[in-house]
């Protein structure tokens, strides 16, 4: 009954302080929106310069044959699983013209297709492979996008050249994606990670929440009562979970109305972010425990959010740092982090269609981190602020 009436306490001044608890509800569906954006509702398209220098050669019709156009044309025929395509040719007079536009990272790499390309490919139609050419291909490798789009480009380029010559791999390779992974837009590859950001926000409000207990001298008018740190920390954590999972379900509202399509049950992807919430509001409970001011806390919190959002693959994937297995999984060095699981259970669920059964190992490792994290906020709280 306690903590009862400490979480109607909380959702009430929650909903005074209407900045914070909007901006806490807000940040995530806005962040969906922005990854949206920035892959315009879809994947991203790089951007390759042509530099066709190929002279062509007339055939015995009278009609002239170019190569080097018709291996700029397979550029367009590398597309997305949904049709989209990967590569957008722009041709480009020379290199001198070329540079700067790979300076100002206008486009991701140039190729170069030599004057001699066509009589080449003529000649291995014919059998003689006496005649030779080369293709010159660069531009700044330190760009991230270059080496995805010139693997691509000469990956397309090499089949025309195998296509015209009549040529034939000597090994072939057949891609059997994962679920429903070949068919994912970019946008929707984010939205996992984008929601687990959206909890990890949550640990700014809960160590500041309670932060603000202390700060207003309201938990020293609190131990006068027959108080348990258990009933004020668990009526508040209640509070901030209902706070998490409604930012996290309209997070995931946003990403569904923009495009983004579950291959899973949406009931277990609700219920990894429910409790994902308990864990980073267990971390807010520490934090809370080592500060006295609002201000601190939120200073402070900045810490185990930088290690959640870099270390989890929330943002990009981390390479496992495998420390010993368990029940025939690898334990990782950041699998100490909740949000590490969450990701990993949320990509199965949303991209592979994974079940509840599917994802319980990742659900169990999530369940006990979120517990001991909770346990030791709780510890830590009622040693530094509750007792006497």
């Amino acid at each position: 009954m306690k903590s009862l009436t400490i979480f109607r306490k909380t959702l009430l001044e929650m909903s005074r302080d209407k900045w914070m608890l909007g901006l806490t509800l807000a940040f995530a569906p806005f962040f969906v929106l922005l990854y949206w954006l920035i892959t315009a509702g879809g994947s991203t398209t790089y951007t390759i310069l042509t530099i066709n220098n190929d002279r062509g050669v007339q055939l015995a019709d009278g009609t002239t044959f170019n190569a080097g156009r018709e291996a700029v044309k397979a550029l367009g025929s590398v597309t997305y699983g949904d049709g989209q395509p990967i590569l957008k040719s722009i041709p480009a007079a020379s290199r001198a013209e070329a540079e700067p536009i790979l300076r100002n990272r206008g486009a991701a790499a140039f190729i170069l297709i030599p004057e001699n390309f066509s009589q080449a490919i003529q000649s291995l139609q014919k059998g003689d492979r006496s005649v030779t050419t080369r293709i010159i291909f660069g531009g700044d490798v330190s760009n991230p996008y270059y080496m995805v789009g010139i693997n691509l480009s000469l990956t397309a380029i090499d089949s025309y050249v195998m296509q015209a010559t009549g040529q034939q791999p000597l090994i072939g390779y057949v891609e059997e994606a994962l679920g429903a992974s070949a068919a994912r837009t970019e946008f929707e590859t984010y939205v996992p990670g984008t929601l687990i950001f959206a909890v990890i926000l949550l640990i700014f409000l809960a160590s500041m929440t309670v932060a603000r207990e202390i700060e207003t001298g309201t938990l020293r008018r609190l131990q006068m009562t027959p108080m348990t740190s258990l009933d004020l920390l668990g009526g508040i954590t209640a509070a901030l979970v209902l706070i998490g999972t409604v930012a996290f379900a309209l997070a995931f509202a946003v990403a569904l109305l923009v495009g983004f399509r579950s291959q899973g049950p949406l009931y277990v992807a609700v219920l990894i972010g429910a409790i994902t919430c308990l864990s980073v509001i267990g971390l807010g409970m520490i934090v809370a425990s080592f500060t006295r001011t609002v201000s601190q806390a939120f200073v402070v919190a900045n810490f185990p959010m930088a290690l959640m959002m870099f270390f989890s693959s929330v943002i990009y994937p981390m390479p496992k740092v495998i420390l010993f297995s368990l029940g025939g999984h690898d334990i990782g060095l950041y699998d100490i982090l909740p949000t590490t699981h969450a990701v990993a259970a949320l990509n199965k669920i949303l991209t592979l269609g994974a079940g509840l059964n599917d994802v319980a190992f990742e659900l169990a490792a999530l369940t006990l981190l979120s517990l001991l994290y909770f346990v030791t906020g709780v510890l830590l709280f009622k040693r530094f602020h509750l007792q006497s």
